[in-house]
């Protein structure tokens, strides 16, 4: 399994890869579950699973209020490890968990991760754990071949490259200081930031935060290996709730093609 999140990048002409996310449970765990098969069935590389948290520091209003919903409707981890594993029987996308320390930590992280290697998650992103303390969390993750993917912001260039060099599965690349959203545009000068991660390793590198539209997801993934989209996922579920499938799948569609012009 620690080569499907590379292979996600590889198996497409120009080696780049969309990867979407999902908030688990908006509005109910049903709809999560035919969102995701949507989303795959539309070319999506990677699907980012949320799984919601009370305190998701790292998000803007979107997702927060997804995360709010999803709680209210009464989504709990165990329920999202049983919509995966419904999930496994009907497709073989790459899938990586996106949630909070704090919820892995009381779930026991042997129990975790030993349910994502039986349900073939290949990753997890945790985007409050700091570079410095993630040993603790990734020596378990790896433990079940579950890559601990590292997230860089446009920092320091030393800091660039020490989280890089020692980065598996993908990096994710923030485009812009702050939480998650849509943005008009994203005004950051990435490019120095991939020459700074393509000199210390060559494990692909996806930008993420603020991309809603298929020209910016052509323009970032030209200059890295593809792009992340989040919040316009997500509203599109905040506004039509478990009718927004079809759209859904449209959207993806749109985005996998301008990665793929990249």
């Amino acid at each position: 399994m620690t080569d499907k999140i590379r292979n996600s990048f590889d198996k497409n002409p120009n080696n780049k890869a969309f990867i979407t996310f999902i908030t688990a449970g908006d509005p109910d765990i049903e709809s999560t579950y035919d969102f995701i098969l949507k989303m795959a069935d539309a070319g999506a590389d990677i699907i980012e699973i949320g799984i919601p948290f009370s305190d998701p520091v790292a998000e803007g209003p979107v997702i927060q209020n997804a995360n709010v919903r999803a709680l209210k409707a009464g989504t709990t981890t165990d329920k999202v490890f049983e919509m995966v594993a419904r999930v496994r029987k009907e497709s073989d996308v790459t899938l990586c968990f996106m949630t909070y320390a704090n919820l892995i930590f009381h779930y026991g992280y042997d129990k975790f991760f030993s349910k994502c290697r039986g349900l073939g998650v290949s990753g997890v992103i945790v985007p409050d754990m700091p570079y410095e303390e993630k040993e603790e969390m990734e020596s378990v993750s790896l433990k079940y071949d579950v890559e601990f993917i590292s997230m860089v912001a446009p920092t320091s260039e030393d800091r660039v490259k020490m989280i890089a060099s020692e980065a598996k599965g993908f990096i994710y690349v923030v485009s812009s200081m702050g939480v998650t959203g849509m943005r008009k545009d994203i005004s950051t000068d990435l490019k120095p930031i991939i020459e700074n991660i393509r000199h210390v390793t060559d494990t692909p590198c996806a930008i993420g935060f603020g991309i809603s539209d298929p020209e910016t997801a052509e323009k970032m993934a030209s200059i890295s290996d593809g792009a992340i989209v989040g919040s316009a996922i997500v509203k599109l579920v905040e506004q039509y709730g478990k009718a927004a499938g079809p759209l859904i799948y449209d959207y993806v569609k749109a985005m996998k093609e301008g990665v793929l012009r990249a």
